[in-house]
């Protein structure tokens, strides 16, 4: 994922740049044809005015250490249950320079603690990490949230180098940290987590994806000059399995790995749910860093079998491997088939596989029209998102390189780059960044990201994370007469959170399938309520809900613009 050697040589690379752009103009051309005009987004950046001031700690030393690069994931939540979104940052901490070997970082004071922004009814945010008991310790990672006790208040599990923390909501503005008596401590360097019902007995598992084994060995990469020390490639270091842990009840969790068969050693950075061979049990795919990508298809038994490479997601369309980081499991062109997509480094081309109907997908990188797009571009967090409410989910991607030095070697690449924004034409994607706001002019060194409605007026926004830089919150303020519906499920011999759960909508002209998550993106976790954009539709026909439990529950002619609770039959 890092030094300048990854992917193809820049000659390489200069050869075949005219073949990849040109074939990528195919899908393009297609994209653009089937639109008449561009719709542009409108997304602007009300960070000075919501009282959130995040800037988050990397750390950057002389020694690069592959820590640094990383970033940190960023979480909404509505954790008082008030109706309102609110917002949690992962911090790093300091790494003191040399740092022996073994040491874990310990966050040193405020600057580098972990926050938890409450928003107010008037949309503006408070800090409210201390009156929480959500500070951190360590250098953050990822963050995962889910209901794991199903008492009605959502938890967080927090990643870490060196350690991750459990900590259950009070109900009472308060978090608890769990992690001793819960036994989800997990060891060495713990990157994106995911709850998800394995069993189907009710209660949130969790699945925590490492990342490589390191420490803070003195190891130089890169030229032995002044200013051209590199962060070393994941390469030179050995993959690592992730953590199950299996929710027993009662507060106490049993890590299970090795009997799930989610243990396949990796470089996992992404992790998404959803059911892609449509047999009802949902599966979970893993963006991994430079090697091959996973998908574990769920048996049924409680037990998983990679099957990347049967499935042919585990490479891109040349049958080379990538820099896997950011990761989302939707599906994009309303076919009722769950697809991927995954993001990688500059050269690589972020990779979309098409989900065949026949447990296989199709790599379409090209003829979606995204390879020409981001072929010089490093892509972190991404979802699909519809960001206008015409019914077609949309690409909202965060960028930036992660090597500093990247342009002293490669002049086209640049380390900080500004955001994303891929519209679906539903024959293909089309970049209007260009028109869709300041942002997206604005160069950062882009990391997590999570999406959620912050407001509640039935448009997707967005918070971002930086790499050593300040936070973003992105207010999706896009001019449309389009529809919409939020749908947030109560299960009850479901997971309270109904994580796991698929949404069907019926509209006139499309059927739209979500798969109920907050896991996705990179070390971030997403608003858990299903949106759906409904176009001019005034009313929609079917909204059909089949619960991890196995009931299926159908409501007709639901109101639109409308937030919807739906709970499970008892």
């Amino acid at each position: 994922m890092n030094a300048e050697d990854r992917g193809n040589s820049f000659s390489l690379i200069t050869m075949l740049c005219a073949f990849f752009i040109a074939t990528a103009a195919l899908g393009q051309a297609a994209a653009k044809s089937a639109t008449a005009a561009i719709v542009p987004g409108n997304f602007v950046d009300t960070t000075p005015s919501s009282g959130v001031n995040f800037e988050g700690v990397a750390s950057h030393t002389s020694k690069k250490y592959l820590m640094e690069t990383m970033g940190s994931g960023v979480a909404l939540l509505d954790y008082d249950n008030d109706g309102l979104l609110d917002v949690f940052f992962v911090n790093g901490a300091p790494l003191s320079d040399p740092t022996a070997k073994g040491t874990i970082p310990v966050k040193s004071g405020p600057k580098d603690w972990n926050r938890l922004f409450h928003q107010k009814k008037d949309g503006t945010f408070e800090d409210v990490t201390v009156k929480a008991g959500l500070q951190g310790v360590g250098y953050g990672m990822g963050v995962a949230v889910g209901d794991f006790d199903n008492d009605g208040f959502e938890d967080l599990y927090v990643t870490a180098y060196g350690g991750n923390k459990l900590y259950r909501n009070n109900g009472n503005g308060t978090f608890t940290d769990v992690t001793e008596t819960s036994g989800t401590g997990g060891s060495g360097w713990s990157t994106s987590a995911a709850w998800v019902d394995l069993d189907n007995d009710g209660l949130l598992d969790l699945v925590v994806l490492r990342y490589v084994k390191w420490d803070f060995d003195d190891v130089w990469c890169g030229e032995h000059r002044d200013g051209y020390r590199s962060y070393c490639h994941p390469d030179i270091f050995p993959a690592v399995a992730p953590l199950v842990y299996h929710n027993d009840g009662h507060g106490k969790f049993t890590e299970i790995s090795a009997k799930t068969g989610i243990s396949v050693p990796g470089k996992g950075l992404g992790i998404a749910i959803a059911d892609f061979d449509r047999d009802g049990k949902v599966d979970i795919a893993v963006a991994n860093d430079s090697m091959l990508e996973f998908l574990y298809r769920n048996k049924g038994d409680g037990t998983f079998e990679e099957t990347g490479l049967t499935s042919e997601i585990a490479v891109d369309g040349d049958g080379r491997t990538y820099a896997g980081m950011g990761i989302d499991f939707a599906d994009y062109n309303n076919d009722g088939l769950p697809d991927l997509i995954m993001t990688n480094l500059a050269n690589q081309k972020y990779a979309i596989y098409k989900n065949n109907g026949d447990s296989s997908f199709t790599y379409d990188t090209y003829m979606s029209g995204i390879a020409g797009m981001t072929l010089l571009h490093s892509g972190w967090s991404a979802y699909f998102v519809d960001y206008d409410n015409d019914g077609l989910k949309d690409l909202l991607i965060a960028q930036g390189h992660d090597v500093d030095t990247v342009e002293l070697t490669s002049p086209q690449i640049h380390y900080k780059e500004p955001m994303l924004l891929a519209r679906n034409t539903g024959k293909g994607f089309v970049d209007v960044s260009a028109v869709s706001g300041a942002v997206f002019k604005q160069p950062w060194v882009g990391r997590g990201m999570a999406v959620g409605d912050l407001d509640n007026d039935g448009r997707v926004d967005a918070v971002v994370a930086t790499n050593g830089g300040a936070a973003h919150i992105l207010h999706n303020e896009t001019v449309t007469a389009n529809h919409w519906l939020t749908i947030s499920l109560v299960g009850h011999k479901s997971n309270r959170d109904g994580i796991g759960a698929e949404i069907e909508v019926t509209g006139s002209k499309y059927k739209q399938l979500v798969t109920v998550s907050t896991s996705g993106g990179y070390l971030s976790s997403k608003d858990k309520r299903a949106h759906f954009g409904l176009g001019t539709d005034g009313v929609v026909k079917l909204v059909e809900v089949r619960w991890p439990s196995g009931k299926v529950q159908r409501l007709q002619d639901v109101k639109v613009d409308q937030q919807l609770k739906i709970e499970e039959p008892q």
